[in-house]
């Protein structure tokens, strides 16, 4: 308990270090009297220039990862100490987070925590945080606003983390979840007065520059190609594949080194052998269907974020992009728990009551007919969306924002 309690505070003392502040004075600026007040990586990249901006945020991301990556070494007593896993990770990340925000050096005055509780969060949760930044340099490309980019990116965080755990307020979950929630509402909280200027359209944003269209019509063009590209490998290469091809000759041809030369259900009927290539192929494919319904949503977001910046230009085919791709997206939202309920009848249909094994099958056929067709319908759209990609919009990609 001792050591644990230690690395809260010596967290909390480098989370209090502030790098923007610091820099700022060197170069012989109050970055408290300057810009937005603030002393984060933004207000100081506004007043010194990009390359100092960028230097702070780097070091405070820094020191929200380090912190969080040394905790890992310490003993696993000090660990247990707190009780629930990662308790002691997570209380590292939120010290660092709060020395940011609250630093003691500069009498609790600091900035929006977005750079440190990004690099705290990284080394907890890797995927979701890359997957918000993705998310922030796509909302910054349409927006040119870092405030809305950051609130959209630590939204895109939680909703990650909700959706990427099958339950995140479990046990083994409930800390990091509880610190996602947590430090996105701090981060939203700091950013009131960001809220209020985009309420009154005072807000400032970056300069308009051609690298900024570049970068949403990159963002656009991969998602598209990523979601068109996964729904047509999965619907009509992967799945057929084991469900009519790979399984059944497994089960067929045992015991062989596809079974490591075991025998496989000695002495089955050919229905026996049919149903176990079934369960065989559904015990493969079923799992990967919620990788395969987050990775499309994550494409639909960033297509659709990227697309709502043209729709008020010139052309029709700009409005049509953007109802293409909330359709698409409107496909996914629909079909994610409909597999979700045709993989829990996959099981049930082999039960050992008749009865329920019966109108499990007969449930099974109809949920999977609507499945298949939702997701053959969101292989199309995307697809259209893909076509489209080929014309983009003549005019700045700022200009729909006014």
């Amino acid at each position: 308990m001792l050591l644990a309690t230690i690395a809260l505070i010596v967290a909390y003392l480098i989370g209090s270090v502030p790098f923007g502040w610091l820099i700022a004075r060197a170069r012989g600026v109050d970055i408290f009297k300057t810009g937005s007040g603030n002393i984060g990586a933004t207000n100081v990249g506004r007043v010194l220039g990009r390359k100092f901006g960028i230097l702070v945020f780097a070091l405070d991301f820094a020191k929200g990862a380090g912190p969080v990556a040394l905790a890992g070494w310490l003993p696993i007593e000090a660990h247990d100490a707190l009780g629930l896993p990662n308790s002691l990770r997570v209380g590292v990340a939120l010290s660092t987070f709060l020395g940011h925000l609250f630093p003691i050096f500069l009498g609790f005055r600091g900035g929006k925590g977005v750079a440190t509780g990004a690099g705290a969060v990284f080394v907890l949760l890797p995927g979701p945080t890359a997957l918000a930044f993705l998310t922030w340099f796509a909302v910054l490309a349409v927006s040119r606003t870092v405030s809305v980019a950051s609130i959209a990116a630590v939204g895109m965080l939680c909703a990650a983390r909700l959706l990427s755990v099958s339950e995140p307020f479990h046990n083994e979950s409930i800390v990091v979840t509880s610190f996602c929630l947590g430090g996105t509402a701090l981060v939203i909280l700091k950013h009131r007065s960001n809220i209020v200027r985009l309420a009154t359209h005072n807000e400032s944003r970056l300069e308009d520059k051609p690298m900024f269209a570049t970068l949403a019509r990159t963002i656009h063009v991969l998602a598209i190609g990523l979601w068109f590209g996964a729904a047509v490998m999965f619907n009509f290469i992967v799945a057929p594949t084991q469900f009519f091809e790979a399984f059944p000759a497994v089960v067929e041809n045992a015991p062989s080194d596809r079974t490591a030369y075991l025998p496989l259900a000695p002495g089955a009927t050919e229905e026996q052998k049919k149903q176990l290539a079934t369960a065989l192929a559904g015990s493969a494919v079923g799992p990967v269907f919620p990788k395969f319904f987050q990775l499309q949503a994550v494409c639909a977001t960033l297509a659709f974020v990227t697309a709502f910046a043209w729709w008020r230009c010139p052309g029709k085919v700009n409005r049509w992009r953007l109802f293409v791709i909330g359709l698409a997206a409107a496909t996914v939202a629909a079909g994610w728990p409909i597999s979700i309920r045709v993989s829990a009848l996959r099981i049930e249909r082999f039960a050992l009551d008749p009865a329920s094994a019966e109108n499990a099958r007969a449930a099974f056929s109809e949920w999977h007919f609507v499945s298949l067709g939702l997701s053959l319908l969101t292989a199309a759209l995307a697809g259209i969306a893909l076509a489209m990609a080929a014309t983009f919009p003549d005019r700045d990609i700022r200009a729909p924002m006014h």
